[in-house]
């Protein structure tokens, strides 16, 4: 299916200029991973995919699809099966693949500062070396992302007893569309 959304050359450039040229996707051939999540049923390619790096760069993608009135779907690993990461409006991809950094882990609070696109088994992991426990374990910990986990609440088999991924997060920094 092709995009309906008709990105032109000069948006194009001005997300290759916040992100560097190689986040930036336009052949076909390497949109196609983010025009389906992993149940393959559904297939909508998108206009244009974009790696940010960091909430600056999140903010400035955001500024400029605002602007010029591009739909835009985040999206973390893509490893869902509820369609949450599926381009349903064509636009942007907005993948958090490279915003993936652990900023912090306090023991003490037991809090932890994460990026979106941390993979949750490498967190689990993480604060596992600290003697913490980390409960959400949805089916494909080795590579689903943190974000996705939180955006579509998922849990795993040790939600009876622990929680879903909302039951874990104390706070939020978010980039609205506008781009604040």
């Amino acid at each position: 299916m092709e995009p309906s959304v008709l990105i032109s050359e000069e948006i194009i450039s001005q997300f290759r200029a916040i992100t560097g040229d190689a986040f930036v996707f336009v052949d076909e051939e390497q949109k196609n991973d983010y025009a389906h999540d992993k149940t393959e049923d559904y297939f909508f390619m998108p206009a244009v995919v974009v790696k940010p790096a960091n909430v600056q760069e999140v903010s400035d993608v955001l500024k400029v699809c605002n602007q010029f009135k591009i739909p835009v779907s985040p999206r973390g690993a893509g490893t869902g099966l509820a369609g949450g990461a599926i381009p349903t409006h064509h636009g942007v991809v907005l993948s958090m693949e490279r915003f993936n950094k652990i900023l912090n882990i306090d023991e003490l609070n037991l809090q932890a500062t994460v990026e979106p696109g941390v993979i949750t088994e490498v967190f689990q992991n993480a604060v596992k070396e600290k003697g913490l426990f980390y409960p959400p374990d949805p089916a494909s910990k080795g590579s689903c992302f943190l974000g996705g986990n939180l955006s579509n609440n998922s849990g795993g088999p040790k939600a009876v007893k622990y929680g879903v991924t909302r039951d874990y997060v104390l706070n939020l920094e978010v980039v609205l569309p506008s781009g604040e």
